[in-house]
C-alpha cells in the first residue's frame, strides 16, 4: 500500500476496501447531508470512530477535516468561518477535557451571536465498557452542564436513531435567529457499534429554519410616526448582515430621515464610515462624538445595537429608545453578556435589516443595487522620518501598503485608531469577537480567510501582541492547508490594556504611575513572532519599528498573500490607545 504524503494539504486518503458500516458512518454521512463543507477537530480518542469515519467513509471531503493544535482554536476558526459566511462549520471537541479547553472560544462565539455545530462525545456510558483509568476521568454524566449557560441547545443522545436526529436538530436552531453555537455530545459505544443498513438520516428539510419574525403593521405605522415627528433621529447601528443589498438599504433609510448614524468597531461594518450622516469614529466604546449625537438626539433606533442601555445610559439621553432586536430569547441568569433591559417605548422583535426593508417597502423606496467593494484608499499620510510607530501612524501606514487591495480586515486589536480608517463595504471589516476572550484573534483569522477565498479579497488581521501569543498556535492551520492570509501584529510589548487600569488605581491611591508595567510588560526577552511564524512554516517579517518600513513591508507582504502564501509582520508600537478606548475602559463613573 502507497502511504499517502504527510505534508499533503488535501490529506487525501488511500481508498478503503471495509463494506461493512458502523454507527460513525451514519453521523459523518448525517453531516455532508447537512451541507457542512468542514470540521474543525483537535483528535481525541471519545470521536475515533467518526475520526475514521470523516476519513475512511467519506474521503475527507465534504466535510474536509481541519486540523487545529488546540481545541480552543478550532472552535476560533469556525466562528471566524460563520463571521463571513453566516453559516454554521462543525466542529468536534474531545470529551470533558477537549470541551474546557474550548469553552472560552464557545463564549466568544455565543456572545457575538454566531451559528456553530459543536460536536463532542463522552466515554462509555455503560460503566462495564469503560478502559481502566483514562475512561473513568473522561467520561462525564452530563458533559454539556460545562458550557450549558452559554449554548442555544445541547443533548446527549443514547442510540444511533436519537444522534443522527439530534445532529439535524443542532444544525437548525443554531442557524435560527437569534443565532448561536449548539451542542451534541455522542456516546463512544453508539460510534464503534456495526450496523446492518444505514439508518434514515435527516437532511435540510427534516427541521427547516423558520424564518424570523417581520414587524407587525401597527409596530411599523409606530415607528413610521416617531420617525415622522423626530427632528433629530439617530440610529444605532449594531449586529447586521454582510449582505451588500442591506447595507444599501441602510443607507436609503439614514438618508430618507436625515438620521445620524452611530457604529462600532465590536461588530463589523455595517455603514459605510465616511458618509456625512455617520458620526465617528466608530470605537469599542463610544466616542465623544458619537456620545454627543445621542445626547443630541431627540428619537433613538436602535438596530440590534450591543448594550443599548448602557450606552444610551452613559450618555444621560433622554430620548426616546426604539429597540429592534430578537436577541431577549436568549438571555439567562448565568452570564450578563444580554447586558441591562432597555427602557424602549417600543420594542420590535425581527432581525434588524428586515425591519429596514420593511420601512423601506413601506415608505415605497425601491431597493437601492447592492453597495460595490472599493480598494483600500489611504485617509491620511504617516510621519515617513518617524522612528517610531504611534497607533496613528500604524493605521496609516496599514493604509499606505494596502492601498489598492480589495482587502478584508477580519480582526482589529483594541488600540485601533478608526479616524484613520474608512469601511465602505460589509466585508472591509469583520468585528471583534463577542466575549473580548483574549487569545480568539489568531483563530478566528485563519476561519474567516478561509470563507474568504473565493472572494477575491486579501485577508487581513492586525492582531495585538497579547491575543497572539495566547492563540499563536492557531496559524499552524493556515500553513497546512495553505489558506492565504496576512497576519500583522501590532506589538507594544505588553497587556497595555491592564497597564491602563494600574495607571488609574495609582492615581486614585496617590501610589506611582511609573509602576504600572510591573507584571504587564512582556520584554526581556520580547517575544520573535517572525520566528515563531517561521516555525510553523508562515513567512516571518520583522521585528519592525518605523512607519515607512511597515508600509514597505505590508506592500511586499501582500504580494506574497496573493500568490498563496501566509505571511506574519511583527510591528513594533508605541504603547498607546485611541483615547475613546482608554476612556472607556476606566470610566466606571467615580
Amino acid at each position: 500500500m502507497v502511504n499517502p504524503r504527510k505534508d499533503d494539504p488535501a490529506e487525501t486518503p488511500v481508498p478503503s476496501s471495509g463494506d461493512t458500516l458502523w454507527g460513525s458512518d451514519a453521523l459523518a454521512e448525517t453531516l455532508r447531508r447537512l451541507g457542512i463543507e468542514y470540521v474543525a477537530l483537535n483528535p481525541g480518542s471519545s470521536f475515533r470512530g467518526l475520526h475514521d469515519s470523516l476519513v475512511n467513509h467519506l474521503g475527507n471531503t465534504d466535510p474536509k477535516m481541519l486540523l487545529c493544535l488546540h481545541e480552543e482554536h478550532a472552535v476560533a476558526i469556525a466562528h471566524g468561518w460563520a463571521k463571513v459566511t453566516g453559516e454554521p462549520m462543525a466542529v468536534i471537541l474531545h470529551a470533558n477535557v477537549g470541551l474546557m479547553h474550548g469553552s472560552m472560544a464557545i463564549y466568544n462565539a455565543w456572545c457575538d451571536r454566531v451559528p456553530m455545530l459543536i460536536l463532542g462525545a463522552t466515554g462509555p456510558v455503560a460503566a462495564d465498557l469503560r478502559r481502566p483509568w483514562i475512561d473513568w476521568i473522561h467520561t462525564s454524566r452530563d458533559q454539556a452542564a460545562i458550557i450549558r449557560p452559554y449554548v442555544k441547545w445541547d443533548d446527549q443522545p443514547a442510540s444511533l436513531p436519537a444522534s443522527v436526529d439530534a445532529m439535524a436538530h443542532a444544525f437548525s436552531i443554531s442557524k435560527t435567529a437569534p443565532q448561536a453555537p449548539t451542542y451534541v455530545c455522542f456516546d463512544v459505544s453508539v460510534q464503534e457499534a456495526a450496523i446492518s443498513d444505514m439508518p434514515s438520516l435527516p437532511t435540510f428539510s427534516t427541521y427547516p429554519t423558520p424564518d424570523v419574525p417581520t414587524p407587525s403593521p401597527s409596530q411599523l405605522a409606530h415607528l413610521k410616526d416617531m420617525l415622522k415627528q423626530a427632528e433629530h433621529p439617530t440610529f444605532m447601528f449594531g449586529r447586521m448582515t454582510r449582505s451588500a443589498e442591506d447595507w444599501s438599504a441602510r443607507v436609503a433609510l439614514a438618508e430618507h430621515y436625515g438620521a445620524r448614524v452611530v457604529t462600532d468597531v465590536k461588530t463589523g461594518a455595517v455603514f459605510p464610515t465616511d458618509h456625512p450622516l455617520h458620526v465617528g469614529p466608530p470605537s469599542f466604546f463610544l466616542s465623544e462624538p458619537q456620545a454627543a449625537a445621542l445626547r443630541e438626539a431627540d428619537l433613538i433606533v436602535a438596530f440590534d445595537w450591543v448594550d443599548v442601555a448602557g450606552s444610551i445610559g452613559h450618555t444621560q439621553s433622554t430620548a426616546p429608545v426604539v429597540n429592534i432586536s430578537i436577541d431577549h430569547h436568549l438571555s439567562n441568569g448565568w452570564s450578563f453578556d444580554h447586558t441591562g433591559p432597555v427602557r424602549a417605548e417600543l420594542h420590535i422583535a425581527t432581525q434588524p435589516d428586515l425591519c429596514v426593508a420593511a420601512l423601506l417597502d413601506d415608505l415605497g423606496i425601491p431597493r437601492p443595487d447592492a453597495v460595490p467593494p472599493i480598494p483600500v484608499t489611504a485617509n491620511s499620510a504617516f510621519d515617513e522620518a518617524a522612528d517610531a510607530i504611534s497607533m496613528q501612524d500604524f493605521a496609516s501606514a496599514l493604509g499606505a501598503g494596502l492601498r489598492g487591495e480589495l482587502a478584508t480586515l477580519m480582526r482589529l486589536p483594541l488600540g485601533w485608531d478608526a479616524g484613520r480608517w474608512d469601511f465602505h463595504h460589509p466585508l472591509d471589516y469583520l468585528g471583534y469577537d463577542g466575549g473580548a476572550g483574549i487569545g480568539s484573534g489568531p483563530g478566528m483569522a485563519v476561519g474567516a480567510a478561509l470563507a474568504l477565498q473565493e472572494t477575491g479579497r486579501l485577508p487581513v488581521a492586525v492582531i495585538g501582541d497579547g491575543d497572539t501569543m495566547m492563540g499563536v498556535s492557531a496559524l499552524w492551520t493556515a500553513a497546512r492547508y495553505r489558506i492565504p492570509m496576512l497576519v500583522v501584529v501590532c506589538n507594544n510589548r505588553s497587556f497595555y490594556n491592564d497597564e491602563i487600569h494600574q495607571e488609574k488605581v495609582a492615581k486614585a491611591r496617590n501610589r506611582p504611575t511609573e509602576n504600572k508595567w510591573i507584571g504587564q510588560a512582556i520584554a526581556g526577552p520580547d517575544i520573535d513572532f517572525a520566528a515563531m511564524a517561521e516555525a510553523q512554516g508562515m513567512i516571518g517579517i520583522g521585528p519592525i519599528s518605523r512607519p515607512q518600513d511597515l508600509s514597505d513591508a505590508i506592500r511586499s507582504a501582500a504580494r506574497q498573500v496573493r500568490d498563496g502564501r501566509c505571511v506574519l509582520i511583527d510591528a513594533r508600537v508605541e504603547p498607546e490607545y485611541a483615547s475613546s478606548m482608554s476612556k472607556g475602559m476606566t470610566d466606571d463613573g467615580s
